[in-house]
């Protein structure tokens, strides 16, 4: 009997499970359904503010632009610098100045195939979680062509066997490129003074090593965007916990992301004398608010076309006879 009973029991239990796993399958599929709604509805409201958001980007790069005195403390990290618009506005803007950057983009990858020797370095530093990965997403994907994107993890033996600078060196763009640099040189005065890695006498040297290696790299052809997504400590704690409350986000979730915001106080000094020693005149800092994401993503957008717009980048003339060779097409 009470074998009996058990295997009632478990078959019960069984169903149940069934039930469950039904009810959690429906309640997911119309989570899914309504986010699909809201999200149509988002992206018609966007395409019908194109035009008019366009007006409301004002002059972002040098408002953002790291200059004399500057002071990282006093930056409002939810703040949108040079847009007057909203969220709704902010993604009708970044929409509408794609197919620009994308043609930008485009003709500096066809000046490099008749021998020009100029490309374009975007350096993106920034706190865990400020939001690097949304704009390799949002922002550069409108065109992968002549993108070269280097995500710069610990250093490993064959590069801690070189200068700091070594691996660095080796993932410049080539001509016609855009390179993404998702972190960059200046872990090595970052991460390495905050964690006492390397003594103060190595790391303080670095920073004059830093804008020599820049400025020999555009003095080469190559222009230099660096980029700070500056988010808040809270806004950060926000998101790791999006990453924790989510299954599709443990991926990105790392454990150490909470240790480092200890360090939090020790980051930001380390950030203030990057800024104060390496914003130079060819290669300026830019420091982006980023507790909204869909500013950052603007502003970024906003300084790549400002540094290509000023390249006056220019279609190869044909080297051949184009009415000629229309002629031949024409007869084969």
């Amino acid at each position: 009997m009470g074998k009996g009973a058990k295997g009632k029991h478990g078959k019960s239990d069984k169903k149940l499970d069934k039930k469950a796993r039904k009810a959690s399958r429906k309640a997911s599929s119309k989570a899914a359904a309504k986010e699909v709604e809201q999200q149509a509805r988002q992206d018609e409201a966007i395409a019908e503010h194109e035009a008019e958001a366009v007006q409301e980007i004002k002059d972002i790069a040098n408002t953002l632009r790291v200059g004399k005195g500057f002071v990282l403390a006093d930056v409002d990290t939810s703040a949108t610098p040079g847009f007057t618009g909203d969220k709704i506005a902010g993604k009708a803007a970044l929409k509408a100045c794609e197919a620009e950057l994308s043609d930008l983009l485009e003709r500096l990858f066809a000046e490099s195939t008749v021998g020009s020797k100029r490309s374009v370095l975007l350096v993106v530093q920034g706190m865990d979680t400020s939001g690097k990965g949304g704009i390799m997403r949002h922002v550069i994907s409108v065109n992968p062509q002549g993108v070269k994107a280097t995500a710069f993890k610990a250093p490993t033996k064959e590069e801690l066997a070189h200068d700091f600078l070594w691996r660095i060196e080796k993932a410049l763009p080539e001509p016609g490129e855009l390179g993404v640099f998702d972190r960059s040189h200046y872990e090595d005065v970052l991460v390495v003074r905050v964690h006492e890695l390397v003594p103060e006498a190595v790391w303080s040297k670095r920073f004059a090593q830093i804008n020599a290696f820049e400025r020999k790299a555009i003095a080469a052809g190559t222009t230099v965007i660096k980029v700070m997504t500056h988010i808040s400590r809270d806004e950060q704690r926000t998101r790791l916990m999006e990453r924790l409350d989510r299954p599709d986000k443990y991926y990105k979730y790392n454990p150490g992301d909470v240790d480092e915001r200890s360090h939090w106080g020790s980051y930001m000094e380390a950030y203030q004398t990057v800024l104060d020693k390496t914003s130079t005149v060819g290669a300026p800092w830019h420091v982006v608010p980023a507790d909204r994401k869909w500013y950052a993503r603007l502003a970024v957008q906003q300084l790549l076309l400002e540094g290509l717009r000023g390249m006056n980048l220019q279609w190869p003339q044909a080297d051949f006879d184009v009415e000629a060779e229309k002629k031949r097409l024409s007869a084969s």
